[in-house]
């Protein structure tokens, strides 16, 4: 007997009928004689109508009581996905993250999992019971309720994974799987059959929405073999795993886009130690998540900062900088929004030459130019004008063939 864990999003319990069909769905996985559990979201949209009301009544919500608030919405999907599956005939419980032994630590509305104490759903597996476990939610050492961010819930379910020990994990959403780019932008995007958990990764961090960054980096860390496919189909997906020597044969796997990126950029900064310190110390007790970092000394011996964040945190940077460039008389802060990321992703990398000239000839001949530059081992970003990002995709794509299967 293999036990399973299986993460719902939104989408795939947006509906009465769409809850029926994951019951449905856990009732076959059951009956083919699997122990599950069942780790689910809120209803699609249900998040963000919460957030939408507290936000008419307080301009600045108390971020404790958001939590609280937010984590109403998982708990009502368990309660219903579990009702339907004892419609069914299946011994089923519903589960909250406190309940589960989520324990995290952390700012409210961006907590972290600290540990797991699965000795509760242990004991409902051995009575024979099906679970399901609302993500997104844990506890806090002092007994607060706790939301864990974007994407938390598939972070739920593969710390859910990692505790139990389970068999199998499957991430099923309301797309087949991790694709070359996202479909929806290059028509001839092709479902990868497997990738490894750093190009994965690097994927997740860099725009693709199929997977939260955490999740990917807490599956590598316990080496959580995870599955990413469709709750609408019984397609096969694209196993996340760690990586083998064949996998260097591909040089990129994929292409990631990142739109509503904005660019800070500050001057006059005296060069001297510790600066650069001080600046990402100040954005980083902000919990200002920051993506390329370009530093150099201009030729006034002064030093020149900039750095990429989403667009919504841009506020709150300027806030967090302001005490420190008050103190420095010759530094100033510019910004600007409407910039869109661009990154090629692949081990292959670390042993084929001639990427980044490849990606840049293929911008340059679609007339795209080029902001700032990043690169790592196996990831090259760039920054573009957000209006020209899905035409940059397109180019890159085109340019590498990605739309081919690798031989």
């Amino acid at each position: 007997m293999a036990l399973i864990v299986q993460k719902y999003g939104g989408t795939s319990v947006g509906s009465i009928d769409r809850m029926r069909n994951v019951a449905a769905r856990i009732k076959r996985t059951r009956d083919a004689g699997n122990q599950v559990v069942a780790v689910v979201s809120a209803m699609s949209g249900v998040t963000d109508g919460l957030i939408k009301m507290a936000k008419d009544l307080s301009g600045n919500p108390c971020e404790r009581e958001l939590d609280v608030l937010l984590a109403t919405g998982e708990q009502q999907s368990i309660a219903l996905v579990t009702m339907a599956l004892r419609e069914l005939g299946i011994d089923a419980v519903s589960i909250t993250g406190r309940q589960a032994g989520i324990h995290t630590t952390g700012s409210h509305t961006r907590g972290r999992i600290l540990n797991m104490d699965p000795t509760l759903m242990r004991g409902f597996l051995d009575e024979g019971k099906t679970l399901v476990v609302a993500g997104f939610q844990g506890i806090t050492p002092d007994g607060m309720i706790h939301t864990l961010g974007r994407g938390g819930s598939d972070l739920t379910a593969i710390a859910v994974a990692a505790s139990l020990k389970a068999d199998v994990c499957q991430i099923l959403t309301d797309v087949d799987g991790v694709y070359t780019c996202d479909p929806r932008v290059v028509k001839n995007a092709r479902k990868l059959p497997e990738i490894s958990y750093d190009e994965m990764l690097e994927m997740a961090s860099s725009g693709s929405k199929v997977m939260q960054s955490r999740s990917v980096e807490f599956a590598k860390k316990f080496g959580v073999v995870f599955e990413v496919r469709s709750s609408l189909n019984d397609n096969p997906g694209t196993l996340v795993l760690e990586e083998h020597p064949n996998m260097e044969n591909v040089v990129i796997r994929g292409v990631s886009i990142e739109r509503s990126q904005a660019r800070v950029t500050i001057t006059g900064i005296p060069d001297e130690p510790g600066m650069s310190g001080r600046i990402l110390g100040a954005l980083g007790e902000a919990e200002i998540n920051l993506d390329m970092i370009i530093s150099n000394i201009a030729h006034d011996g002064f030093a020149r900062h900039s750095f990429t964040m989403h667009s919504s945190d841009l506020g709150r940077a300027q806030a967090a900088l302001k005490p420190l460039l008050a103190e420095l008389s010759q530094s100033k802060i510019e910004t600007e929004a409407g910039i869109a990321k661009l990154s090629v992703v692949g081990i292959g990398m670390r042993s084929h030459s001639g990427v980044a000239a490849k990606m840049f000839k293929a911008l340059g001949d679609a007339g795209i130019n080029i902001g700032m530059i990043s690169t790592s081992e196996i990831k090259i970003a760039v920054t573009v004008e957000e209006s020209r990002i899905e035409d940059a995709a397109r180019a890159v794509h085109n340019a590498f063939k990605l739309d081919q299967a690798p031989v």
